[in-house]
């Protein structure tokens, strides 16, 4: 399998395991866990995928998208779920003093307004590198990094959660914690 083709698998199941299951009638559990035995099958009807096509996809995925449960049997993301009744069990833990959100120039505004809100996500997503949140930014033009005074955050009561694949995610961050400055 090819890089190319790596990548378009990857979208698939960014697709089916973050935000739309119902496309190939796929159960999510509560804790977003889907039988890959299942997600095989039912993914004939959009995309040929096999098990060693799903395991490549999960050990190449840069971004550490996906996880397997131990055995293998079940497949889930480990984070940027849409779909609202998705509770991937995140615990709480102390973050380091600053984390970085990267964004564009034109939602300054609300954000200067409003602070970072997570929208359509289940949690505003930051992260510990800003080399990490240039990238993110620049997905969408020329990046604005932000810094977030994290454990100031975490100290006046906001929870941080730390996803396996090193994400930090929390349900908002109001304007106070934001560092305007590029």
């Amino acid at each position: 399998m090819n890089e190319r083709e790596i990548k378009r698998k990857s979208k698939f199941l960014s697709l089916i395991l973050r935000h739309n299951p119902q496309l190939i009638q796929l159960e999510l559990d509560k804790n977003g866990w889907a039988n890959v035995e299942d997600l095989l099958i039912k993914s004939k009807r959009k995309i040929n995928l096999t098990i060693d096509e799903l395991e490549i996809v999960v050990k190449t995925n840069n971004k550490k998208r996906f996880s397997f449960n131990e055995e293998k049997t079940k497949i889930r993301a480990n984070q940027g779920h849409s779909l609202k009744n998705i509770d991937l069990e995140f615990k709480a833990v102390e973050p380091p003093q600053y984390l970085y959100h990267g964004t564009v120039a034109k939602f300054m505004q609300p954000i200067k307004e409003n602070g970072l809100q997570k929208m359509s996500r289940q949690h505003v997503h930051l992260s510990s590198e800003r080399e990490t949140a240039i990238n993110v930014g620049s997905r969408r033009g020329k990046a604005v990094i932000l810094s977030i005074r994290a454990l100031e955050m975490h100290h006046n009561g906001f929870e941080l959660y730390l996803s396996d694949n090193g994400v930090w995610l929390t349900n908002n961050v109001p304007v106070e914690y934001i560092e305007f400055k590029n």
